[in-house]
């Protein structure tokens, strides 16, 4: 279930969690995916939801989707709400956008209706030298993860989608990792082998060990 935390929209310090800080967030909250077509964006959105289900919150779930070629730029929302929803736009103004690909950063859409000190989240390099992601220049809050690496380890392609959904889950501690690697195996046995299942399970536990916050 979703843990009892102080809800704020800004970074709390923790002496005992894996992260020194979580992003410890607000409701309604309101995340805009940013992705390529084929890195499993709108996968990501779709089991964040039900996560946040089986959490007992309400949750929004849709894509939004331009060219349909492999590769092109596509952005997935997810609203979630301690009551019901009743807003059905997309998502303007994020609290967090997720970015699965770092060359996306220097797409305008990406960026737009994020305002100063909301979240950003990039598959990255915690040492990247994009200027987004240096913590003297940068307006957002960030975290990065080598989402990309996890994935070529585990899954031998570059699909990063469950390692940025892991890096989510841990830079925000809005759920137990045990309750999530449980949730993944049951609603993906026997729609996949177990060695894939597997495999997506380990990215998820270590992009949730390794995201770091840049500032």
């Amino acid at each position: 279930m979703l843990t009892n935390r102080e809800v704020t929209m800004e970074s709390q310090s923790s002496g005992t969690d894996t992260h020194s800080k979580h992003w410890v967030v607000d409701y309604p909250l309101e995340i805009r995916w940013h992705g390529r077509g084929g890195q499993g964006a709108v996968t990501a959105a779709k089991f964040l939801a039900e996560l946040t289900v089986a959490g007992g919150m309400f949750v929004q779930s849709f894509p939004q989707f331009g060219s349909e070629r492999r590769g092109a730029p596509i952005q997935a929302f997810t609203r979630i709400d301690k009551k019901m929803i009743t807003l059905y736009s997309s998502i303007r103004e994020p609290d967090i956008a997720i970015v699965l690909d770092k060359s996306l950063l220097d797409l305008p859409p990406t960026l737009a209706g994020l305002h100063e000190n909301r979240f950003l989240l990039v598959n990255a390099e915690v040492d990247d030298e994009h200027p987004l992601l240096n913590a003297e220049s940068t307006q957002f809050k960030v975290a990065a993860v080598p989402a990309t690496r996890i994935a070529m380890e585990h899954l031998h392609r570059p699909i990063t989608n469950t390692a940025m959904l892991g890096a989510f889950l841990g830079v925000t501690g809005m759920f137990e990792l045990e309750e999530v690697c449980t949730l993944l195996r049951e609603k993906h046995q026997g729609l996949f082998r177990p060695e894939i299942v597997t495999a997506n399970i380990n990215a998820v536990s270590d992009a949730w060990h390794q995201v770091r916050q840049i500032n």
